[in-house]
């Protein structure tokens, strides 16, 4: 409401070229006409967010969830299982980890890491990785070999003819990178000479490492081979030294260098690292039999957490410190074909029968292949070294990964139990079943 007068006011027409005052502000948007045009803007504009929100909700319905109820209850079953095997076997601790096809991480640990200080395992525990670093140096070889520094069915002496000791290595003129890599050069293993049991029980105190990879050559030196090169199969760590040096002699860098401009760092791997010195953070002691091979203690490590002996020599037969976690990753990305910017499986998994009598049980370069089993092929390594014990297995028909390791080898240096063929399997249905019968499998 408003007074005469002010009607009058505003009505005035003396200034014919003058609007009226009301008028003009009749014209905001706040007037009863921009009120309604503002908030019909609003209403639209919520009605198109909850017809998007509609939408979107659709979609994601579709798609499947690490976070659901499903991945819940496969979480639980897995830390279960290792719980379960850690009171049957009575092993100080483990962690275990699998990879979905859609890229979900699962981890688990159980037990101790130190049992004299009962600190619990985490699913950080570092361990070393043992034999599954040859993963890493048959990855490397490809590589190389794509970028035309090497070529795999070339004889070695190419690359090692000048060193002293060249010519006294068994099958010599004969091997080729190839063959050490699928294990058919014939060298014998040094690991399981009794000469180099008793020199490192000897020199296991040093503290640097009492042998570096030329010294490990020297215990095969003027042995008889095994067999004719590619005649034969038997599995040596000694022929892994061999192609560590041919990585450094092409590349003019050290084999470690090599891997962690490849690999671990491209992969985000930052808890995978050389084995190269006696004090490695946030690694879980292992424990092994008083009257183990070596002389070793029972303990790898010191009250301090540095290990007693140096584990630098078992270089490129293994050579790395990881977890399950990442050795996991590294399995996935490896056997998927995203480990490298060119395609590389069919050079990796060119494999040879390790015994006429398992033709099914094959080797390829830096990887065993399993081509039947109860959830189809298997890739993968094992690993072992005083002390730790490790797996890594993907199995290419689920596109799952899983890795565990255990800070012990008593029971499965010597073979008196089964507990890691056991947790292969058993892991492996757990993952596999729990997957194909859900969400999961419509990624495929």
């Amino acid at each position: 409401m408003i007074s005469e007068t002010e009607q009058a006011r505003c009505l005035d027409t003396s200034n014919k070229n003058e609007e009226p005052r009301m008028l003009k502000q009749d014209k905001g948007v706040f007037s009863r006409p921009g009120r309604f045009r503002f908030w019909s803007v609003i209403f639209s504009i919520f009605m198109l967010l909850l017809v998007l929100a509609w939408f979107f909700s659709l979609l994601t319905a579709s798609k499947p969830k690490s976070t659901s109820a499903a991945a819940s209850a496969l979480s639980t079953a897995f830390q279960s299982a290792l719980d379960d095997f850690q009171k049957q076997y009575n092993f100080p601790g483990a962690t275990a980890a699998f990879v979905l096809q859609d890229g979900t991480v699962g981890v688990a640990a159980t037990g101790v890491s130190d049992i004299e200080t009962g600190t619990l395992m985490n699913t950080q525990s570092r361990m070393l990785s043992a034999s599954i670093g040859k993963t890493f140096v048959g990855a490397t070889t490809i590589a190389l070999a794509h970028e035309g520094l090497l070529d795999l069915d070339t004889p070695v002496s190419q690359w090692l003819g000048d060193r002293q000791w060249f010519n006294r290595l068994p099958n010599h003129n004969a091997i080729t990178l190839r063959q050490l890599l699928n294990h058919t050069s014939g060298l014998p293993d040094h690991v399981h000479l009794q000469s180099f049991a008793t020199a490192v029980s000897h020199k296991w105190r040093d503290k640097d490492n009492p042998f570096p990879p030329e010294a490990l050559i020297q215990f095969v030196l003027d042995l008889p081979p095994l067999f004719k090169a590619g005649k034969g199969w038997a599995y040596t760590d000694t022929g892994y030294i061999l192609i560590g040096l041919v990585i450094e002699k092409v590349t003019a860098r050290s084999y470690y260098d090599e891997v962690k401009q490849r690999f671990l760092t491209p992969l985000g791997l930052k808890l995978t690292a050389p084995a190269e010195r006696r004090n490695l953070p946030g690694l879980a002691a292992g424990y092994m039999a008083a009257d183990n091979a070596f002389g070793f203690p029972r303990k790898t490590l010191t009250a301090d957490g540095v290990m007693l002996w140096h584990p630098g020599f078992e270089w490129t037969g293994g050579g790395l410190v990881s977890n399950s976690r990442e050795l996991a990753l590294w399995g996935a990305a490896l056997f998927r074909g995203n480990a490298m910017p060119h395609p590389y499986l069919d050079e990796l998994l060119n494999s040879v029968p390790i015994s006429p009598d398992t033709p099914d049980i094959q080797y390829a370069a830096g990887l065993g292949i399993y081509r039947t089993g109860p959830f189809g092929p298997a890739y993968g390594h094992g690993g072992w070294i005083p002390g730790y014990s490790s797996s890594l297995r993907y199995y290419p028909e689920h596109e799952i990964t899983i890795a565990f390791q255990i800070n012990t080898d008593i029971g499965i240096v010597d073979n008196t139990t089964n507990v890691v063929r056991e947790m292969e399997a058993k892991l492996a249905e757990i993952v596999i079943s729990k997957t194909s019968s859900n969400s999961y499998s419509n990624k495929r």
